[in-house]
């Protein structure tokens, strides 16, 4: 779940080529959720077991000191588009592994910070994004337990997007009779109802009782537009 959280996050375009460092729980993963995606994925490890596991399942499995920028070097690790360093365990090696990638001209570059310390010395050294896995799931789990949510995903630019149960005040109107960008703020991109297909919502996009709707915004309007599920 951490990985596909974390996997959710990325933008990257079909195609490009990644490499995954630290074969983990988590790097592993995120880096079978990467090829699954259709990216050309190199996991580089530094022991020897993680990499057997992953040999036969990414297009490159190498067994490599990820913080020996020459090392890097030799396996082509610059010539690739983006970079996941995944190792959680050891701040230090990290943090050398994300100076490699720096030097190498990595030119996007994401770290698996597992404190704010971590996260903000990694983008001080050369780190393009940094995540904060355990941290958003914490988040999310709270947002759906709460039960106005079915799902959410929260940016680190203080937006979010989230699936939600119809608003009573939504029944039976259109999105531009209810309102509803003008009274909370979001936008309701898409509409699913039982039985049937996902449909990009317009203005006149009418919405029933039993739908649910994909909503996007500042996350404390999404989550106040989700406390108004029952109201009329």
């Amino acid at each position: 779940m951490l990985a596909r959280l974390f996997t959710e996050q990325f933008a990257f375009s079909r195609g490009d080529s990644v490499v995954v460092i630290g074969l983990g729980r988590f790097g592993g993963s995120v880096a079978r959720s990467l090829m699954r995606l259709g990216h050309d994925v190199m996991g580089i490890d530094h022991d020897e077991d993680p990499v057997h596991e992953w040999a036969d399942l990414l297009t490159h499995a190498v067994q490599a000191d990820a913080t020996n920028t020459m090392t890097m070097r030799q396996l082509g690790v610059a010539d690739f588009a983006h970079a996941i360093v995944g190792i959680g365990s050891d701040l230090a090696a990290s943090l050398m592994t994300v100076m490699a990638l720096n030097e190498l001209g990595v030119p996007d570059i994401w770290v698996k910070a597992m404190s704010t310390e971590h996260g903000k010395i990694a983008q001080r050294i050369g780190a393009h994004h940094v995540v904060f896995p355990e941290a958003d799931m914490g988040e999310r789990v709270a947002h759906l337990i709460s039960g106005r949510m079915i799902d959410y995903i929260e940016f680190d630019d203080g937006f979010a997007i989230a699936k939600i149960h119809a608003p009573a005040f939504c029944h039976g109107r259109t999105l531009a009779e209810s309102q509803v960008r003008e009274r909370y703020g979001v936008t309701v991109v898409g509409i699913k109802r039982h039985q049937e297909d996902f449909q990009h919502a317009t203005p006149g996009s009418a919405v029933l009782a039993g739908d649910l709707l994909i909503v996007s915004g500042a996350t404390d309007k999404v989550e106040r537009f989700a406390a108004a599920r029952n109201s009329g």
